[in-house]
């Protein structure tokens, strides 16, 4: 009897270690397809089946702010002087925009320099192959500033570029005419882009013979605005208005096109 209870326990041993190796392999493969299945949530499954289309968006924008820039250069024996004499014809061109309008958020210096000027003295001539050093002596300094500028009312820019021109600017320079809102032109040109696509991909879908799922992917190229060359010879490159009579600037338009991309899944 001993002998059949030892036997009987040994099996219900190699029953009980057989079942507990079982259940923890199944406990490990639930865990391990577990794991795989978390590393995909939130994933998209890849469409297989898709076409791409692309649409462009154009918008004419009149714009509403012209932007131009003067610089003022003078010189002396001294910083102090040069100083002086900048900021006393700046200040000048400043008092006479704010007097025409333009706001003082809407005036910048942009950079503000100093330099030491050397005149350089000539030596006596060469003599038994040697040449004596050309001599520097500074003769003084020169002091510059620029100012940007923005124009709100465009109908204005004219005369307040003579004016500045008259009160001793040392150059006048980039005048361009821009939209102030950019942003609101830029999503119309997109907002058309897309609408030009969304045409597209439904024309091609009834050629295929499939209809349209949903979006998948979605880029855009991009937003690039053109400005087009005013219709003016007085603000080619850098000028110097010296006219008592404003030169006429026309705004013109500027075009602003968006590119976009769009793929569907088809079915």
């Amino acid at each position: 009897m001993d002998q059949i209870d030892a036997l009987q326990k040994k099996r219900l041993f190699n029953s009980v270690i057989t079942a507990v190796i079982l259940l923890s392999v199944f406990l490990g493969v639930k865990t391990l397809n577990s794991l795989k299945e978390s590393s995909y949530i939130g994933r998209g499954t890849y469409a297989a089946n898709v076409i791409t289309v692309s649409g462009t968006g154009e918008v004419l924008a009149v714009p509403d702010i012209g932007s131009f820039s003067f610089s003022v250069v003078e010189d002396g024996k001294t910083v102090s002087e040069a100083q002086g004499k900048a900021t006393k014809k700046v200040n000048t061109i400043i008092d006479a925009l704010k007097a025409q309008g333009i706001a003082e958020k809407d005036i910048k210096t942009d950079s503000y320099n100093s330099y030491p000027r050397y005149d350089y003295t000539s030596q006596p001539m060469c003599a038994n192959g040697y040449c004596p050093p050309t001599k520097q002596v500074l003769s003084g300094y020169e002091v510059s500033q620029t100012v940007s500028v923005k124009i709100r009312k465009t109908a204005d820019a004219g005369a307040v570029l003579t004016k500045v021109g008259d009160l001793g600017a040392s150059n006048l320079s980039g005048l361009n005419f821009v939209v102030d809102d950019m942003t609101s032109v830029q999503a119309e040109a997109r907002d058309k882009a897309i609408a030009d696509a969304k045409e597209k991909a439904k024309v091609l879908a009834k050629s295929l013979g499939v209809s349209l799922n949903k979006i998948v992917n979605f880029s855009e190229g991009g937003v690039s605005p053109i400005y087009y060359a005013m219709d003016s010879k007085a603000m080619s490159g850098s000028v110097s208005v010296q006219s008592a009579m404003p030169p006429q600037l026309p705004t013109g338009e500027n075009k602003v096109t968006s590119n976009v991309s769009i793929t569907y899944e088809i079915k």
